[in-house]
């Protein structure tokens, strides 16, 4: 499969881009060379391997959600022009 000029500016117009003379050229070259590889690479043989995102277990990157610093109530309304129970008061801005 090769790509063609016209799909470059097709592309180029979808995606809102401007694009020069030699750059629609630079692009119809290396979008070429990437649609090359991947032919190349649509030859393997993949029978039997298994579908991997990455090449080791990383396992879930996500730590706990645990609370280290839990707020002083007492200290946040400190600099409160007025409070009123526990929280900040405001004036009311909807009648």
């Amino acid at each position: 499969m090769s790509i063609r000029r016209e799909d470059v500016r097709y592309v180029a117009d979808l995606a809102r881009l401007e694009l020069s003379a030699a750059e629609e050229e630079a692009l119809v070259a290396e979008l070429g060379a990437i649609l090359g590889y991947v032919e190349k690479l649509a030859e393997l043989d993949t029978e039997g391997v298994p579908a991997t995102a990455h090449v080791h277990d990383v396992g879930t990157p996500l730590r706990d959600d645990v609370i280290g610093n839990a707020p002083n109530v007492e200290a946040l309304l400190d600099n409160a022009p007025e409070r009123w129970e526990g929280f900040f008061r405001v004036p009311k801005i909807i009648e």
